[in-house]
């Protein structure tokens, strides 16, 4: 039996720099948090915006929080198509070559020239459970999903550390694909 990990499903939404924030709800403003996430000081917050590609706009996605250095949108592959944006499978945080959108918020517009990312799936582990599990930050490993439509996902990235907490980061394609409800587990498989 190998090591058990819960899978969190991450819909589309969108990580903004302070520079970003301040266009978008106004100079100063303060992410407002409505639901603190499984990772260690991140939380989904009250703001919304619309992502604006070249073929369609997706309206009211969540920002998560705190602020970035650097803003980050994150689309699943079939969110992207359909706003006309080609994203590439990317760690978080690598977002150089990649394409960019039109963000809308209440106060403002921001241009993006690069930023949108269809994230790569990864498995979050804090030292102990990391060791538990016989991986490391960095490591590449494949998981298995049971269950009517069970599959195996190889190449997921572990991201391991003290700001991590033992969850699984699949997009909504990826979890539709398997079949993943709100309570779906998986096995990491080395």
């Amino acid at each position: 039996m190998g090591y058990k990990v819960n899978i969190g499903l991450s819909n589309k939404h969108v990580h903004l720099s302070q520079k970003d924030l301040d266009v978008l709800f106004g100079k100063g403003h303060q992410l407002t948090p409505t639901k603190d996430l499984v990772q260690p000081g991140q939380f989904a917050s009250e703001e919304k915006v619309d992502i604006v590609g070249p073929k369609k706009t997706l309206t009211g996605i969540r920002v998560l929080g705190p602020v970035r250095p650097e803003t980050q949108v994150e689309l699943a592959l079939t969110d992207a198509r359909t706003i006309g944006i080609k994203a590439p499978v990317r760690e978080s945080g690598k977002l150089e070559g990649t394409p960019g959108c039109k963000l809308v918020g209440p106060c403002g517009e921001v241009e993006l020239d690069h930023g949108v990312i269809a994230a790569l799936r990864h498995v979050h582990l804090n030292d102990a459970q990391a060791e538990e599990a016989g991986v490391k930050d960095g490591d590449w490993v494949s998981i298995k999903i049971e269950g009517e439509r069970g599959l195996i996902f190889d190449n997921v990235l572990v991201r391991a550390g003290a700001k991590h907490e033992k969850e699984v980061h699949l997009d909504t394609d990826e979890g539709n694909a398997a079949g993943c409800g709100p309570d779906a587990v998986c096995e990491i498989i080395k």
